[in-house]
């Protein structure tokens, strides 16, 4: 299923499911080849966006001036009713090096979604003893959006595949029966609803992550690979 090019703006679906979802992805294409990371959904100047900490600095930095998909996937994190969904389109990233930006417009936000931030910076006192976690770097999608629905993920073997077309990121939804840790294992992907990955042959990541109501233990694991033929 291809991306639908949407121009002008993000799109509602997309909007509507980040705002009101605890944890949600970010994935792109790095000169190493495709990456992902589980992230808090935010939204800064009515845009989707993220606030990485400076412990992901090196990272980030891969995405300056590129494209990344922002996705939304748990089947417990969507909001009722609501599909998983991801949109992709090109990226601004900021060093938010003093922390403003994000304890001016993003901090509230967090720590609503995120228990973690609400301890650490959710108090002048806090970011005093938890100085590291204000520092971040600002990624936020930009108006060109391609948008698609995805299955979501509702069970422990789904995970989330990006792949590459060229320099732009391409997202599913797969599942597999097993997925072996050792190195030149062959693990045959499938979509959680019997059908076909989208994803073009080429450097694979497939990553999935799951968290506990306080967000004290958010387990994610990920595989790297080469994507070939049809599963």
């Amino acid at each position: 299923m291809a991306f639908t090019l949407r121009k002008g703006g993000v799109v509602g679906s997309l909007a509507a499911v980040w705002e009101r979802s605890a944890a949600a992805e970010l994935s792109w294409v790095r000169p190493a080849g495709p990456v992902g990371l589980p992230v808090v959904p935010l939204v800064w100047e009515g845009r989707p966006c993220v606030a990485l900490p400076f412990s992901q600095l090196e990272l980030a930095d891969t995405l300056a001036g590129g494209h990344a998909v922002f996705s939304v996937t748990d089947a417990r994190a969507l909001p009722e009713g609501c599909p998983a969904v991801a949109a992709a389109g090109p990226v601004r990233v900021r060093h938010d090096l003093s922390g403003d930006v994000f304890v001016g417009a993003l901090l509230e936000q967090e720590a609503r979604k995120h228990p973690p931030t609400r301890r650490r910076a959710g108090g002048l006192l806090a970011r005093r003893e938890h100085w590291w976690w204000v520092p971040r770097v600002l990624v936020a999608l930009l108006d060109a959006v391609e948008e698609r629905t995805l299955p979501p993920r509702s069970r422990p073997g789904d995970a989330v595949l990006v792949g590459a077309r060229g320099r732009r990121p391409t997202v599913d939804v797969v599942t597999a029966s097993a997925w072996p840790a050792a190195p030149g294992a062959r693990v045959g992907l499938r979509r959680p609803d019997g059908g076909v990955p989208a994803a073009p042959d080429g450097d694979g990541y497939v990553f999935a992550h799951r968290h506990s109501p306080d967000f004290e233990q958010w387990e994610r694991w990920h595989r790297r690979g080469v994507l070939a033929g049809r599963c």
